[in-house]
Formats: C-alpha cells, sequence, structure tokens
C-alpha cells in the first residue's frame, strides 16, 4: 500500500481512540455551570521572556514549564511528560497571537489552541516528524463526525525559527494568520449552517505531547510519523510571546441557555467596594433582535446597569476592532490526558493532507 494510503488509514484509527479523550469539567449546552472567568482589559500580553511572574495569568496544568531567556520552554524529557499551560480567563471573539518555536522529535505535537467548555475549539498544530508545515483545525460543539475541517500550510522551519501564528475570531468568520498574513478563512455560514462553527468563550491553551509514544496505539503512532526515540530527548518547544485583543471584555461570561449560542452569551462586569454595601453589575448581552452584520468583530450590545437605565455601547465593528488589534498587538490542556485528546484536531488534516498526494 502506497505510504500516502498507509497515513491516510493510520489517521482514521486515531479518531476511534482519541473520540473519548477531550472532555470538558461542565458542559453548558448539557447543563447550567458556573460563569467563565473573563478578560476584563480589552488587550493583554504576556512576555515569557520576563521570568518566572510571567506565569502569573497562566496555570500549569501538565508537567513542567519554566521561563528562559529565549521564552516559555516547554520541555519532553522523558516518557509519559506532556508539558502544559493555560490561561486563567476566557476570551469572547477577538484576535490572538502566539510567537513559538516548534518542537523537533519524531511524533512530537506542539499546540497552541482556544478551546470552550463546550468544546468549541480553534487550534494550531505542528507535527515535527512533518517540517515545514502545520495544520490549522476547529471543532463546534465537540463534533468530530466529519474530517474536512483541517488544513495543512506551509512554515518555513518551525523548528529553528520563531512564527507568530494568530487567530483573529469574529461571530461572522475566523482567520488563521501565519507572520501577519491571512492564510486560511471560515465563514459562520460554511461550518455546517454555523452549527459547527466556534462561537463561545474560549481559554488558551499551549503544550506539546507525543503521539509517537511507543505505548500508544499503532494507527496513533502511524499518524504521529514514527516511534518516538526518548533516548534523544529532550524534545523541546519554545513560546515567546502571547498577545491578545478580547473584543467583548467583562469579568466573567455566562451562558443565558443550553444553546451554545454566541447570542446566548452574557459578558457580566461586576464591580463593589469594601467601603461600601453597594455595588453595580453590568450585563453585556446579544439581543435577539440584532443581525449578525451588528456582531461581526464582538458587536453592538445591549448594556444594562442594575443602578442605571438601558443604554446602548458599541464595543467594536468589524473595521474598528481590527485597527485596534492592530494597534495593539503592532492568545494547552487540563492533563496529559487531554493533550492526547488534542489528536482528534489533527487526524482531519492528516486525511486531507494524504489525499492532497494522491
Amino acid at each position: 500500500m502506497p505510504s500516502y494510503l498507509q497515513w491516510a488509514v493510520a489517521t482514521l484509527s486515531v479518531a476511534a481512540q482519541c473520540t473519548a479523550q477531550t472532555y470538558t469539567n461542565c458542559n453548558p449546552t448539557k447543563k447550567t455551570c458556573n460563569p467563565d472567568p473573563g478578560l476584563r482589559d480589552y488587550t493583554f500580553s504576556t512576555d515569557f521572556t520576563s521570568g518566572q511572574s510571567a506565569f502569573d495569568h497562566w496555570n500549569i496544568t501538565a508537567g513542567s514549564v519554566e521561563s528562559t531567556e529565549l521564552g516559555a520552554a516547554f520541555t519532553i524529557n522523558k516518557q509519559g511528560d506532556a508539558p502544559t499551560i493555560q490561561s486563567k480567563f476566557y476570551i469572547f471573539f477577538g484576535y490572538v497571537e502566539f510567537k513559538l518555536r516548534a518542537s523537533n522529535g519524531t511524533g512530537i505535537i506542539s499546540t497552541a489552541v482556544l478551546q470552550s467548555d463546550d468544546l468549541d475549539e480553534i487550534d494550531w498544530e505542528q507535527i515535527s516528524t512533518f517540517p515545514n508545515s502545520i495544520q490549522t483545525n476547529y471543532f463546534g460543539k465537540g463534533n468530530s463526525t466529519t474530517y474536512d475541517r483541517a488544513q495543512t500550510t506551509s512554515v518555513t522551519t518551525p523548528e529553528d525559527t520563531f512564527h507568530t501564528y494568530a487567530v483573529h475570531w469574529t461571530s461572522d468568520k475566523l482567520e488563521w494568520l501565519l507572520d501577519g498574513s491571512v492564510v486560511r478563512t471560515l465563514n459562520y455560514a460554511d461550518a455546517v449552517g454555523g452549527s459547527n462553527y466556534p462561537q463561545t468563550p474560549m481559554y488558551l491553551k499551549i503544550g506539546i505531547w507525543a503521539g509517537g509514544d511507543p505505548t500508544n496505539e499503532k494507527g496513533t503512532i502511524q499518524w504521529a510519523g514514527g516511534k518516538t526515540d526518548y533516548s534523544v530527548a529532550p524534545f523541546k518547544m519554545w513560546l515567546q510571546e502571547v498577545k491578545v485583543v478580547n473584543y467583548n471584555p467583562a469579568d466573567q461570561y455566562k451562558y443565558g441557555d443550553l444553546t451554545g449560542d454566541w447570542g446566548s452569551i452574557k459578558a457580566e462586569n461586576t464591580t463593589g467596594s469594601s467601603s461600601s454595601s453597594s455595588s453595580t453589575t453590568t450585563t453585556t448581552s446579544s439581543s435577539s433582535s440584532k443581525t449578525r452584520s451588528d456582531e461581526a468583530s464582538g458587536g453592538s450590545e445591549g448594556v444594562t446597569s442594575s443602578k442605571t437605565t438601558s443604554s446602548k455601547e458599541t464595543v467594536n465593528d468589524t473595521s474598528a476592532a481590527e485597527s485596534r488589534s492592530v494597534a495593539a498587538v503592532s492568545a494547552t490542556g487540563v492533563s496529559a490526558a487531554s493533550m492526547v485528546g488534542n489528536c482528534l484536531s489533527l487526524v482531519g488534516g492528516a486525511v486531507v493532507a494524504a489525499i492532497m498526494y494522491i
């Protein structure tokens, strides 16, 4: 059997193995969950060359990650290592940049992901066995029944060079940018009429894991390009900087119902003072009467306050958001098991890439 067909078959077998691996602590399309902690600021950045304080807004959820002069070092030293960090906040539409250098090593997967509680997901992923390429992918509500979502993009020496991988995410469309150039666009309507479109508040997740671990299923190892040889470790990914523009700044994001639709999300700001018994809760919610064009990049929101009358506040439109993001800028798993879950995101890309070779 030709090698490209072997690879395609391997990726399909991986799909069955990985389906149960991606999970959430509370799925708001199944039951009422606590609000997600929001990012109150419109812009946010972390310089991972600045020392250990760079992790103040991040949780190290698996393995060990350290700050160095090159940036945050994600290191696989031995079997079972899968170093991962996750933001302590969520964003609701916006622009995120990851400046990183992917890991080397057969079967090592470097990932920069946005993921929501209801398993919406936006991915940048690089399989070290296949240099000079990187994959983009997305999920809506964890739906993995189709494998045409992933695409492969050329990139020059990702294991030797820092590149900027970005996502521009609005309610209308999703763009992946490589070093400032758009390499892929997904329109809302093209994601199964929007039902598979990522549209709920997301946290940032960055890390590496060994798809080629010898204990993995044969199909997983084939998909990752072969067995990982830990005798030649360490394998390192470097993350230099993360920049974020959050189109709907808020203290928290609350799901208004079980639909998982962006229009049901409430962006809530709560302020209080220890010297006063009064507090103000401001809720930014999407009105059912708004058009999708109103919400192009976070859109126009109806703002109500418990202490003031209703007013209209424009968070930003598409052009304003893009201009502000350029001026402001010039955002991976709960455990090692969840890192393995990211293989779902790569399966489609591997199949598509294999077909391209036919």
